[in-house]
């Protein structure tokens, strides 16, 4: 069975695990922990540890327990206590992080108990704290204040020492395919980059690098990028030419919805083949919008086909 390897972290990593687990392939999701919003944040203020919600998503999303557990871990306490907005999930694995002293442990663990359809791994067991150099030369700390500012960033860097886990380095010698995305560019792929031994694993291994390119931009991220424009910012933290392979979208948004998504200074981006040609990086198109409530979102199950297609063609 083919070893394939996602980095990623926020909702996007969720919906492309949600399609590769239907395929008889080894899934390893690395997930970065460094969100410090909402219920992750204030978690690991008190208990100094790397953020869980991302965690807790990607368990949902390999998840292969009655429909109830999902509801379980996601489900998010309305009181007027300490307790409030805390999803159950994260304190599932607080709890289990302060019985184990290891987040990787920990995910071992209820990853048993949910029957995960592939492994989890937390990209560090350190408190990563992300820092965020703008292009007018401000440095912004936190993830979730990088977001909310929405100013254009130059390069991100952590604020303290962060190493990949012995696991996570292991995961990508033995990967046949290692995929980025879907998720923010800044703040949920690249800080997978940024540890030396990771590059070093990365350009050693002999298997095929694939970027899975999100369908609209994000203000202060990726404003008016085309898909050639987020490969190079990711070859930028590793080589020149990391990136083997693109999967990007190719339907149409309606009108009404971009002009939503206008609001929040966001549009579709586009596919410059010339560029990507002249780069060297085979581009795979689909059609894998999919709309709900006025949301662009990729479809779990053809964007997991294309994937699976691709590993397939490698093998003749």
């Amino acid at each position: 069975m083919k070893k394939v390897v996602v980095f990623g972290g926020g909702t996007g990593l969720s919906v492309l695990l949600r399609g590769l687990k239907l395929f008889p392939i080894d899934i390893t999701a690395i997930v970065t922990v460094a969100d410090d919003g909402a219920s992750s944040g204030r978690l690991r203020e008190e208990f100094n540890m790397p953020a869980v919600g991302d965690l807790r998503n990607v368990l949902v999303a390999l998840s292969q327990s009655e429909p109830l557990v999902e509801q379980l871990l996601q489900y998010r306490f309305n009181t007027d206590s300490d307790l409030n907005n805390h999803p159950v999930g994260n304190l599932l694995l607080t709890a289990l992080f302060d019985i184990t002293g290891s987040l990787t442990q920990s995910m071992v663990a209820l990853s048993n108990i949910l029957k995960i359809r592939g492994k989890i791994l937390p990209f560090t067991e350190d408190n990563a704290i992300l820092l965020a150099h703008t292009k007018d030369n401000e440095i912004i700390e936190g993830e979730s204040n990088i977001t909310k500012a929405g100013k254009l960033i130059d390069y991100i860097e952590y604020k303290n020492k962060v190493s990949a886990t012995d696991d996570v380095i292991n995961a990508i010698s033995e990967a046949d395919l290692v995929i980025l995305g879907i998720g923010s560019l800044y703040t949920s792929i690249i800080p997978n980059l940024l540890d030396n031994n990771v590059k070093k694993a990365l350009l050693k291994s002999k298997a095929k690098k694939m970027y899975v390119c999100n369908i609209m931009s994000q203000h202060g991220e990726t404003d008016n990028y085309k898909v050639s424009d987020c490969i190079k910012q990711i070859n930028r933290y590793v080589c020149d030419d990391f990136i083997d392979v693109v999967i990007a979208n190719t339907k149409y948004i309606d009108t009404d919805i971009q002009d939503i998504y206008r609001k929040e200074k966001s549009s579709p981006i586009l596919i410059d083949e010339v560029e990507l040609k002249k780069m060297n990086v085979e581009l795979i198109k689909e059609e894998l919008a999919t709309f709900t409530n006025n949301q662009v979102r990729h479809d779990s199950l053809k964007t997991a086909l294309a994937i699976f297609t691709y590993l397939t063609k490698e093998d003749n």
